[in-house]
């Protein structure tokens, strides 16, 4: 199976929830709402989940073994860390556009 898109559909700096994310599979499935979470040990992806009637959540989508999940969440954090530093560019031009037009209207 392969990965053929991977959608950063919300970033947030705020708590330790930074993501939510969409993977698509063999261009025929999609899986939406997977969270990018950021633990003690680093980051790591949790799969869709729903809460039981007794408060546990239980996910509703997961890989069946550990290697599909290791290949998953590799996937699925670089494309984080790529959507990351796609930001941190824009922020960098958005500010440096900021100064040059300050910067021109003193003259």
């Amino acid at each position: 199976m392969d990965i053929s898109n991977i959608t950063i559909r919300k970033i947030t700096s705020e708590g330790k929830m930074k993501a939510i994310v969409s993977v698509t599979f063999d261009h025929v499935f999609v899986v939406h709402d997977i969270k990018v979470i950021e633990g003690n040990n680093g980051f790591f992806i949790a799969m869709p989940s729903r809460k039981t009637q007794d408060g546990e959540f239980k996910d509703i989508v997961h890989p069946i073994n550990s290697e599909f999940r290791e290949f998953l969440s590799r996937a699925v954090l670089q494309k984080y860390r790529e959507a990351l530093e796609e930001l941190e560019l824009a922020q960098q031009q958005l500010q440096s556009d900021d100064y040059e037009e300050t910067d021109s209207e003193s003259e």
